[in-house]
């Protein structure tokens, strides 16, 4: 597989699996209903920096962006989001992506990255807790999940 950074032309290809993701509520706070041009404006807004992972058949297969998460002072705090094609999950795409992500915000000068809302039942959980992230609070009950009905939304924080 291969990671680089995104260009325009990569959206028709993030497109088809952010839709999904989305659509499925069970994973990110974005409305489901989320329109082509209001995905397109969230996840490759000029003041993030988007990559994919490309497989062997220079399919995009997965995505991430990283930002800062404040301003200012605090700019060297970044935020980072991340999917999977799920059909093509369980394949280590996440881990790499994640280790590339981190790597390159260290790179950019960010002293840490801190995610704001992440679905305390996402299996991500675990990967993030793997690569050092630790739960900082959690607010119960924040997320409407379509399958466990209320659940908390996890604060997560790493130092870089």
């Amino acid at each position: 597989m291969q990671i680089r950074e995104a260009t325009a032309d990569d959206w028709p290809g993030i497109w088809p699996f952010w839709h999904r993701v989305v659509a499925a509520g069970e994973t990110y706070t974005w409305d489901p209903d989320t329109s082509e041009e209001a995905a397109r404006a969230l996840w490759m807004a000029p003041a993030k920096r988007v990559y994919v992972v490309e497989d062997e058949t220079g399919t995009v297969v997965g995505s991430a962006y990283l930002t800062p998460n404040y301003g200012g002072p605090a700019a060297r705090v970044a935020n980072a989001g991340f999917m999977v094609d799920p059909d093509h999950g369980g394949r280590g795409i996440g881990r790499a992506l994640a280790a590339h992500v981190l790597a390159e915000a260290g790179a950019q000068g960010f002293r840490g990255m801190v995610f704001n809302a992440v679905v305390e039942t996402n299996p991500a959980v675990r990967l993030w807790t793997s690569l050092g992230f630790t739960v900082l609070a959690t607010v119960p009950d924040a997320f409407e999940h379509p399958k466990d009905g209320l659940v908390g939304l996890h604060i997560m924080y790493k130092a870089l």
